[in-house]
């Protein structure tokens, strides 16, 4: 059995920091159920992006959320140079009087800005992994034992270098009951008849080079509506509605019927629920792909070989992770400087039948199954 490290056994506030995405925040949350099973009186606030953070409001692991959008995160994101912001931070963090930090990061990412974060915030217990000299900016500096982990293993790795551990590695995401109401009461005021397949398609990605073409995703949507007599829940946020408009146009106007188009209309805690209701999400390697695996619904993952699948594919859940082998593979470019052939030549078809595949390897979702909300549920909402 591992023991707590000596110096962590007393601490009572704990700062845990993920910076980056949603599907990073969720990567993280086995590593962040191990801290509150080892230290249960200690309360955990997680510093997250404003995107992050929609994560955290669904995860009762966590105590208290603080959103920060680092510099050093995003490039693409350029925010205006302004130290102050930084400086404010610093002094919000301080004001907490938190007695460890944990860094969490991705490994081709450096802990040390938010450890230096967390230095200048006198939180007195620093803990990351680092590849990197720290200095005195980390109290332990963690190495991982090999550098494709999966993030999730990762994560425990980390925690469980100072003794925190847990036998329940599920990713966390808590669906809120009036969520599921209000996504089988969409459902339901739109006609979706539960014996068809309800399948989500979420083709949006922050990342251009993750992203499977558009017009071969308005391709796929036709097979399976041809194959399956399936539902579309065609997915994603407000950013993404002209995305989502283009597909719609472009599938074959007698399966319009089938397809709802839902990019903007839905919150966080909806969009989760929705996922769980369906029999299948079909998805870039991108949030949903996460949520997918944290509410248990079969995901196919058209992963492109920015970065390593092995390192970020779904966690314990059915899945299937598409992609065509190529030499320039895990450049991990925003953009691909070259013809997309790792999702390109991934076919419509090739999509679907490993949709086949799936469907009926899996029982059906929440919505097809008629599994509704328990009443003792609804009773502890009220």
């Amino acid at each position: 059995m591992i023991e707590i490290d000596e110096a962590w056994r007393g601490v009572r506030r704990i700062l845990a920091v993920r910076l980056d995405n949603l599907g990073d925040v969720l990567v993280t949350t086995p590593a962040l159920h191990a801290i509150k099973t080892s230290l249960p009186g200690a309360r955990l606030t997680l510093l997250a992006s404003p995107v992050g953070a929609q994560v955290a409001e669904l995860n009762p692991d966590i105590d208290d959320i603080i959103v920060y959008e680092a510099p050093w995160m995003d490039p693409w994101h350029k925010l205006p140079q302004d130290s102050q912001r930084e400086q404010e931070m610093i002094a919000r963090v301080r004001r907490e009087h938190f007695d460890a930090a944990i860094v969490f990061t991705s490994y081709h990412q450096s802990a040390l800005p938010a450890a230096y974060l967390c230095y200048l915030a006198d939180i007195l217990l620093r803990l990351a992994a680092s590849i990197d000299g720290p200095g005195s900016l980390l109290t332990t500096r963690h190495k991982h034992p090999e550098p494709m982990m999966h993030e999730v293993e990762r994560g425990l790795d980390l925690v469980g270098a100072v003794g925190l551990t847990t036998p329940e590695t599920d990713l966390v995401l808590r669906v809120p009951v009036q969520a599921r109401e209000r996504v089988f009461d969409l459902l339901s005021s739109r006609g979706v008849d539960p014996a068809r397949p309800l399948v989500v398609v979420h083709a949006g990605c922050s990342m251009p080079a993750r992203t499977y073409p558009w017009e071969m995703y308005a391709e796929v949507i036709d097979l399976l509506i041809e194959r399956f007599d399936a539902t579309i829940a065609l997915t994603g946020s407000d950013e993404e509605r002209e995305l989502v408009e283009r597909i719609l146009n472009r599938v074959q106007a007698d399966h319009r019927q089938s397809i709802l188009p839902l990019a903007g209309a839905l919150s966080f805690p909806g969009l989760c629920a929705l996922i769980e209701a369906a029999d299948l999400t079909i998805t870039n390697n991108t949030g949903p792909m996460h949520i997918s695996a944290a509410v248990k619904t079969p995901v196919i993952a058209l992963f492109a070989l920015t970065n390593p699948p092995e390192q970020w594919g779904p966690w314990h859940v059915v899945h299937r992770q598409l992609y065509h082998d190529v030499s320039c593979r895990l450049c991990y470019s925003r953009i691909c400087p070259y013809g997309h052939e790792c999702l390109r030549l991934v076919t419509p078809d090739m999509v679907v039948s490993t949709a086949e595949e799936v469907l009926q390897e899996t029982q059906p979702g929440a919505f097809r199954a008629g599994r509704g909300t328990p009443p003792e549920m609804l009773e502890a909402s009220r």
